[in-house]
């Protein structure tokens, strides 16, 4: 009887000895989304809960993703740069989101309004789904999405104006899509 013992316990430990050693063999960079990538689309809330906001409403335009935090003291650093940038592209068909990452409505309401407000969204990653599929490893964390969907641009850590402009001016300058009258390319 104790041989069936063996056995299970063997059937059992071979499956999770094989799948540990497969994941240490997995370069984890395979895992997060690299420049070129397709953008992985999300659905979050608002810090007010009044409204939600897609990434596919964006889609065909340029889009700022920047991941920030009320206990991210980068994040107070790099926000008068995300402020200046979105007022600077605003109406040429470049959008900026702010995810609040790890933190709460609450949280992130202090901090906008500790930093003078923002002149875009600020959206809440509650569950932390956009987080992880963007591979996050901390905040600040800024991503740039062309008009195809897919990552141009990702910074980890504080992001500059002139980083922005670096990355968005050439995509504003590569030719738009051309649509017919009903907006299909």
């Amino acid at each position: 009887m104790n041989w069936k013992r063996s056995l299970i316990g063997v059937g059992i430990a071979v499956p999770v000895i094989a799948l540990l050693a497969y994941g240490l063999t997995t370069d984890p960079k395979g895992l997060v989304p690299r420049v070129g990538a397709q953008a992985s689309p999300f659905e979050l809330v608002t810090l007010d809960g009044s409204d939600t906001v897609r990434l596919a409403e964006y889609a065909g335009d340029i889009v700022v993703v920047n991941f920030f935090g009320s206990w991210c003291s980068g994040c107070y650093v790099e926000h008068p740069e995300l402020t200046a940038a979105a007022r600077y592209y605003e109406g040429r068909g470049v959008h900026f989101l702010g995810v609040l990452f790890k933190d709460t409505p609450a949280g992130g309401t202090r901090f906008l309004e500790e930093v003078g407000g923002q002149p875009y969204p600020a959206i809440w990653d509650s569950n932390l789904r956009a987080s992880i599929a963007y591979g996050l490893r901390g905040a600040p964390e800024t991503f740039v999405i062309d008009r195809d969907g897919r990552i141009a641009f990702h910074r980890q850590g504080i992001v500059s104006f002139g980083q922005l402009r670096s990355a968005i001016d050439p995509l504003l300058a590569a030719a738009a899509p051309l649509r017919d009258a009903s907006g299909t390319p």
